[in-house]
C-alpha cells in the first residue's frame, strides 16, 4: 500500500531546497526509487515538502541517503515525519 508522507520542515529556503535536490542528482539518488510524486511548495523562506511512496521500507532506505545531504544544507527537521496510508491514490 502506497503512503503519503509530509516532512515537518521550518524555515527551509528554497535556496536550501535546491541545494539538496541538486546534490542528490548529482550522485545518482534523484529520483530515488519508490517515490511516485514529490512536490515542494511554499514561499522563498519557508518551503514545504509532500511525497507518496509505494512502501515505506523504501521511503526508509531513501532518508539513508538524504539525511547527509539535509546536514550539509543545515537543514534539521522539527520532528518525525507524518505518515499516512494511501485510502486511493489516481493520478490522470
Amino acid at each position: 500500500m502506497s503512503i503519503v508522507v509530509r516532512f515537518p520542515l521550518s524555515n527551509v529556503t528554497k535556496q536550501q531546497y535546491d541545494t539538496v535536490h541538486d546534490a542528490l542528482q548529482q550522485s545518482g539518488d534523484w529520483p530515488p526509487e519508490g517515490c511516485l510524486i514529490h512536490v515542494c511548495f511554499g514561499d522563498e523562506q519557508d518551503v514545504r515538502v509532500s511525497e507518496i511512496w509505494e512502501s515505506q521500507e523504501q521511503l526508509g532506505a531513501f532518508g539513508e541517503k538524504l539525511r547527509p545531504q539535509l546536514e550539509a544544507a543545515g537543514i534539521q527537521l522539527s520532528g518525525e515525519p507524518e505518515v499516512f496510508e494511501a485510502h486511493n491514490l489516481e493520478t490522470f
